[in-house]
């Protein structure tokens, strides 16, 4: 069974939310490396991608390149499905591709990354998979290696459909995805205008060019869905990951992803737990070869807790249990959740220690009333 600590991710309010709060209807803020939750708000609601779906249309195509099946410099035709639906006649961001020409693979990732342009992404999957329905079958199939649980693409631009739906907390590992996989292609994103056919266009990332350290990833904005950022910046000494949205105008768009980035960034003092592989606490294994799993993090687990609040925390660790054998190493198995006077301030993953089989049949018998081990530190 789950403790009912771990069940109230949708009710409680966002972390430190005595300290801050956002606008936005949807928001995370990671910690880049560890996947560790600084903040959150309804994250694990499904939402609307909007254009913030084209970070999985980008990771495709990255995969593609990586694989050695697509080049920077192939070149792919503009079909006329790919004009008529997402250049200028359809009144979304274009990149204003001209009907029947040809136009290079790093181009067309330029144009989807800076200008956000529909039918880029289109011609991009059109060229990669031979038509929009097979190509989104590649954005799933990858998104479910991943780990984008609570996701499911239907086109490669975002563009309105009902049954396309992500969360905060999958965009945000969606970019941490792109970022440790991908380093050689992230200079694309902080880029600040291209020009195509004549038509110059800037970053729709408008915190790029704030001076705020901010250099990446995507915007997006429907009607229904309102608008949205999915925000990564180095500034303050490690990388954050960002994600808002169901914000009201661009200029509140802006200022709260400022404000999120910002306080993720000054707001906290890095706490060193506990050292690389460092045992945080142990899981309960049920007819495993030995009773219970180690639990670490992925590397050194560091908190960032909110300035002067050492003496308040305490912290439990959570997990569905008790497990059932085999229990792989390096499987995400357990979360830790910090608090300060009863709020909560922050989770990180643990991941199993080391592999545990299965056990014998006095294990079996012996394991069957373990329960979940709590504590920190």
């Amino acid at each position: 069974m789950r403790i009912l600590a771990a069940t109230l991710a949708l009710t409680m309010p966002a972390l430190a939310q005595a300290d801050f709060d956002t606008k936005a209807k949807f928001a995370i803020l990671m910690d880049e490396d560890s996947g560790t939750v600084i903040f959150q708000k309804d994250a694990d609601l499904p939402m609307e991608p909007a254009s913030m779906a084209k970070l999985m249309t980008i990771a495709v195509v990255f995969n593609e390149i990586r694989s050695g099946r697509l080049s920077m410099a192939d070149m792919f035709f503009v079909s006329e499905h790919a004009w008529r639906t997402g250049g200028a006649a359809s009144g979304g961001s274009t990149m204003f591709a001209e009907l029947n020409s040809q136009i290079s693979v790093e181009d067309l990732i330029r144009s989807v990354i800076i200008q956000s342009g529909n039918d880029a992404a289109i011609i991009l999957a059109e060229g990669i998979a031979g038509s929009e329905t097979s190509f989104v079958a590649m954005m799933n199939e990858l998104g479910e290696d991943i780990g984008l649980t609570d996701s499911h693409f239907t086109n490669p631009t975002g563009l309105p459909d009902p049954d396309m739906y992500v969360t905060a907390r999958d965009l945000a590992d969606l970019a941490r995805y792109l970022i440790q996989q991908f380093p050689e292609y992230y200079h694309y994103f902080s880029e600040p205008e291209m020009e195509w056919n004549g038509i110059k266009q800037p970053n729709r990332n408008s915190l790029v060019e704030l001076g705020i350290g901010v250099d990446g990833l995507k915007t997006g904005h429907t009607e229904a869905a309102g608008y949205g950022s999915v925000i990564s910046t180095d500034e303050g000494g490690r990388r954050l990951v960002a994600v808002l949205h169901g914000l009201t105008s661009m200029a509140q768009r802006t200022e709260e992803g400022r404000k999120l980035i910002t306080w993720g960034a000054r707001a906290f003092e890095r706490v060193a737990a506990y050292p690389e592989g460092a045992v945080v606490a142990y899981a309960n294994v049920y007819g495993g070869s030995s009773p219970s799993v180690g639990l670490v993090g992925k590397g050194e687990v560091a908190l960032y807790l909110p300035r002067g609040s050492r003496k308040c925390l305490n912290a439990q660790v959570n997990y569905t249990g008790p497990l059932s054998p085999p229990v792989m190493q390096g499987d995400q198995i357990a979360e830790l959740r910090v608090f300060c006077d009863d709020q909560l301030v922050q989770t990180a993953p643990l991941y199993a220690a080391e592999t545990v089989g299965e056990g014998d049949l006095v294990r079996k018998a012996t394991d069957a009333l373990k329960q979940l081990a709590l504590g920190w530190l």
